[in-house]
């Protein structure tokens, strides 16, 4: 990679006690190897554990890492874009805190992001339960008919992005359709949106909250209100 482009890795975390801080030096590890500038950028979402403390004792090791706060928690989409809108470098990435992607893996995407704006992951061996992949299936299904966007993996938390496409994005989810937001919006914009194979692992400490029901209930209004929005811009 062209040791002229700076990266932001940014990671939103929710009570992420046991992962975050390997998932800061994974980034951190992963980063080195790849550009010559970069930044950790995590954003703790209200965590009711002690993810803000072990964050800060990365930060004091390396202020290449990044802390961003929130007194309450505020939802996935919320810390997301509030990460997304702070990366200072070049190129921003983001991926979850819970340890199930192989970060070095940003190097496959890396390659693509001169000719494509926006290069997103897709997981080739997803390791949720069924009901998981059957309801991410459905909602590709869905974002499809409604609106034509054929991705492979919608949800996969390991997207990469042209720093200036984030900047001019606008982004209002505050939950779980964030990610299903920002690619409509990239469609919408005309950006054009590359894939690339990822691996996924089991998550081995913690617990993930994209089933809850107010979660998905919460994805499913915005999603209307988006589909509103952009029927009145005619796309």
């Amino acid at each position: 990679m062209n040791g002229a482009k700076s990266l932001s890795i940014v990671m939103p975390a929710y009570n992420e006690e046991p992962n975050v801080a390997a998932a800061i030096r994974a980034a951190a590890a992963a980063a080195s190897k790849l550009v010559s500038d970069w930044e950790v950028v995590i954003v703790n979402d209200g965590s009711r554990d002690g993810t803000a403390a072990r964050v800060e004792e990365e930060r004091q090791k390396d202020p290449r890492v990044r802390l961003i706060s929130f007194p309450q928690n505020q939802g996935f989409g919320a810390a997301l874009k509030t990460g997304l809108k702070a990366g200072e470098k070049s190129l921003v990435f983001y991926t979850d805190s819970d340890l199930q992607f192989d970060l070095a893996q940003i190097g496959d995407l890396l390659p693509h992001i001169e000719k494509f704006p926006i290069v997103i992951g897709y997981r080739t061996n997803r390791q949720d339960h069924w009901v998981r992949l059957l309801n991410a299936w459905a909602w590709g299904r869905l974002q499809y008919v409604l609106f034509g966007l054929n991705v492979r993996d919608i949800d996969c938390g390991f997207k990469l992005f042209r720093r200036e496409v984030v900047q001019a994005l606008p982004m209002h989810s505050n939950g779980a359709f964030i990610s299903t937001e920002i690619l409509l919006r990239s469609q919408a914009a005309g950006y054009r949106i590359h894939e690339v194979p990822v691996q996924h692992y089991p998550r081995k400490a913690g617990a993930p909250t994209g089933a809850n029901f107010r979660v998905i209930a919460r994805a499913f209004r915005e999603l209307w209100t988006l589909r509103g929005e952009l029927r009145q811009i005619g796309r």
